[in-house]
């Protein structure tokens, strides 16, 4: 019989991360990254089976033409 390997997952027994926590940690590996970078940028509401995604009033990045193009100068 062999000895289990020191690096296995059944050493290690490290906690699974959450989907919040993994996103959390890929938005600030950045050098530069803030805590900001990682803020909401979605508000997701469900009611009567019915689910609604909005964007966040205060996400720093919408979706959308961007500045210069004939669709965002329009308004």
């Amino acid at each position: 019989m062999t000895k289990p390997d020191e690096t296995s997952a059944e050493a290690t027994s490290v906690p699974e991360m959450t989907s919040e926590e993994k996103r959390h940690d890929q938005l600030t590996a950045a050098p530069d990254a803030t805590e900001a970078d990682a803020a909401p940028r979605i508000e997701v509401t469900e009611r009567e089976g019915v689910t609604r995604i909005d964007i966040a009033p205060d996400a720093a990045v919408r979706p959308g033409p961007g500045p210069g193009m004939p669709d965002a100068d329009e308004g």
